[in-house]
């Protein structure tokens, strides 16, 4: 049996489209579960004990990896930092942050933006230019975003209005566009398991000065087994498993294309509503639907038929 998950695990590891597709399915329903628990737990604690407990899951898997790569992570341990504050902490708590003042949908409007800003950061990190192609996906994709956030009605925009919290989610959007192409360009030659455990330690660290603040200015929350349950989906799943996922992902075809690839999660989103929360479908679901796969079909053929070639 374990030889049998092993070779699969072996084959999942050079399917690039699916790990991206498993890393916003994972995302998605974090989404979903996110928003329940923030009614109980403030930004902060959130994200730490999210990441912290991802931590301590992943150390006894990794210990080995971490000490024979200790000497190049030592030499590296400034960029680490940088990479785990971009892409674990640094993002949760400024979109847990934006999350307690704006709007679902203002939020979902401002994080579609993610693959033109991670285009533009890399570029200038890493010198990738998005292509005409992935630029026309992306474009048909947002349209497809569009028409689901809007329920297919234009004046939708006249009711949206912008605060703080727009400005956090846009900010948690910058945030993490950066790790894409720091990742890509400034990833040290060690073990993946490495580079995934001391990029989420290093996050955490670094965010505890800002947990004792909110400790203190609001309290700890409340933790019992409703809460405990909702942490450990979130530190293995949309944690553990999704960035591994995503950071292969990076490594087989690109940060340009797999933020091309972003729009999926407004796909992956929708789904989990209807089927957790009950909501009904309508029309302009599976138009906005059709739009987005398609775009995502757009941005991706091109890269699709190069590695055919190859």
């Amino acid at each position: 049996m374990a030889a049998y998950f092993g070779r699969i695990g072996g084959w999942l590891y050079h399917q690039a489209y699916l790990l991206v597709a498993l890393t916003y399915l994972f995302w998605a329903l974090n989404i979903v579960i996110g928003r329940h628990a923030m009614a109980s737990m403030p930004p902060v604690a959130l994200s730490f004990w999210r990441w912290a407990l991802a931590a301590l899951i992943l150390l006894p898997f990794t210990l080995s990896y971490l000490k024979r790569d200790w000497p190049v992570i030592r030499a590296n341990l400034g960029m680490l930092c940088i990479l785990g504050l971009t892409g674990t902490t640094g993002y949760a708590v400024a979109s847990y942050w934006g999350l307690q003042y704006t709007q679902a949908i203002n939020g979902l409007l401002i994080q579609c933006t993610m693959p033109i800003i991670i285009g533009v950061t890399t570029y200038f990190v890493v010198g990738d230019k998005l292509s005409a192609r992935q630029m026309s996906g992306i474009a048909v994709s947002f349209f497809g975003v569009l028409m689901i956030l809007l329920r297919g009605d234009p004046d939708v925009l006249h009711a949206i209005s912008f605060n703080r919290g727009d400005m956090w989610f846009a900010a948690a959007v910058l945030i993490f566009a950066f790790y894409s192409p720091l990742t890509r360009k400034y990833r040290p030659p060690i073990h993946p398991m490495s580079f995934l455990a001391i990029t989420i330690i290093t996050g955490t660290l670094l965010v505890i000065p800002l947990f004792i603040w909110e400790s203190v200015a609001i309290g700890m929350p409340t933790l019992d087994m409703h809460t405990a349950l909702i942490f450990l989906y979130m530190a293995i799943f949309p944690s553990i498993i999704a960035y591994i996922c995503f950071n292969r992902a990076i490594q087989l075809i690109g940060p340009n294309l797999v933020a091309a690839l972003y729009p999926l999660i407004v796909v992956f989103g929708v789904t989990l509503a209807i089927v957790f929360l009950g909501e009904r479908p309508e029309w302009y679901h599976f138009i906005g639907t059709i739009f987005i796969v398609g775009g995502v079909l757009l941005a991706t053929r091109q890269r699709r038929a190069a590695v055919a070639k190859a």
